[in-house]
This record gives structure tokens, sequence and C-alpha cells, in this order.
């Protein structure tokens, strides 16, 4: 991966140095030296930017979402021997698409990120909602894997409200979604109808 400072790596180069790393990476066991920060970042929207221009091949962009990991607030590409930091505005991934399996208590939600991995909502990967600034609305994500989310698409945001459910937790009836036998409370059940 190129260093900071250096405006002749390209992402071919990039490339080719996640790839010698090979199969499904296990980023969550390598932890190389820091190498400097890459003119790249994701954008809320799930686009990709090198050099501040969009990465156009969707082969590359997964490519380097599999070698992506978080440690704290920060983002970094990883191979076995580098560790570049990266900007990310909001999450690095987009959920685009929702497939239902079994509706009704027994449901598993699968949603499918911009990147084109498919997850299952459960315990290991649970929904969230977060309150929308300014809007009073909520901002719902998906957890991928370690430390990593996606940002569910507002469309999508509505059908997880059609599938929802009033749910008693802790005594306080929610409003929430059922997946992989897990509930994912989005709100308190009285307060939904302002939130969408």
């Amino acid at each position: 991966m190129a260093k900071e400072g250096q405006t002749t790596g390209s992402l071919d180069a990039l490339a080719g140095a996640v790839r010698r790393a090979g199969g499904p990476p296990p980023v969550h066991l390598w932890n190389p030296p820091f190498c400097g920060d890459l003119d790249m970042r994701i954008a809320a929207d799930g686009t990709w930017f090198y050099l501040k221009t969009p990465i156009g091949r969707p082969a590359l962009v997964q490519l380097f979402a599999s070698v992506l990991k978080r440690e704290g607030d920060r983002y970094f590409l990883v191979t076995p021997v580098e560790k570049c930091g990266i900007v990310v505005d909001d999450v690095p991934f987009v959920a685009v698409e929702l497939r239902v399996e079994a509706r009704g208590p027994g449901q598993t939600l699968h949603f499918r990120t911009n990147v084109d991995d498919w997850v299952a909502c459960g315990a290991d990967h649970a929904l969230r909602f977060t309150p929308e600034e300014g809007t009073g609305g909520l901002r719902p994500y998906l957890h991928v894997r370690s430390n990593l989310w996606a940002r569910v698409k507002r469309a999508l945001f509505f059908d997880l409200v059609e599938l929802g459910e009033e749910c008693d937790v802790d005594g306080v009836p929610m409003f929430g979604v059922v997946s992989g036998g897990a509930f994912f409370a989005m709100a308190k059940a009285d307060e939904i109808k302002d939130l969408t």
C-alpha cells in the first residue's frame, strides 16, 4: 500500500498488495505497523473515493472492503504487513437489499450490502436505531462484522417498520423487529408514529 505523501501509487498497486493476502482475509488477526494515511474516503452513501475520484470498479471496492478494519474511531486497510488509514464519513457499508425468510416469529432478515455481502441479522449481526439529527426520525444500522456497520437504506427502513411488532422489554412496550430469534427495538411503541 502507498505511504502518506506518495503520489505515484495507483489503485492497481494497492489492489495487488491486498490480493497477495489471499482468501477471505482474517483482518481481525492482523496487527501490522501503521504506514500512513491514504487519500481514500468512503462517503455516507457508500461511494469509495481514491484521490478524490470515485472508484468505478465494483470488484476493486469489494477487494478493499474485505481488508477494512476499525480500531477505535479510525478505519484502516490492512494486509499482514501494512496498515493504512482511510476516512469514513459515517459507516463503511450500506444495506441495499432485504430478503425475509420465514415471516413471523421465526423470521430471519437477510441484508445485502453495497459490496455484495449477505448478512443474516440476529444476535451476532444486530440492528441498531439511532436518532437522526434535525428530523426526530431514526437511522437504522446493521452490524456486518468486527465493529463494521452498514447504514440501512431509507426504503428498507420502511420495510422494517412494516415487519415491526410490539414487544414488552423490561416492562416497557417497545416497537421493533424480530430476526434470527432476537428482538431489535426501534422506539417505545407509543412514539413510533412520530419517527417514520
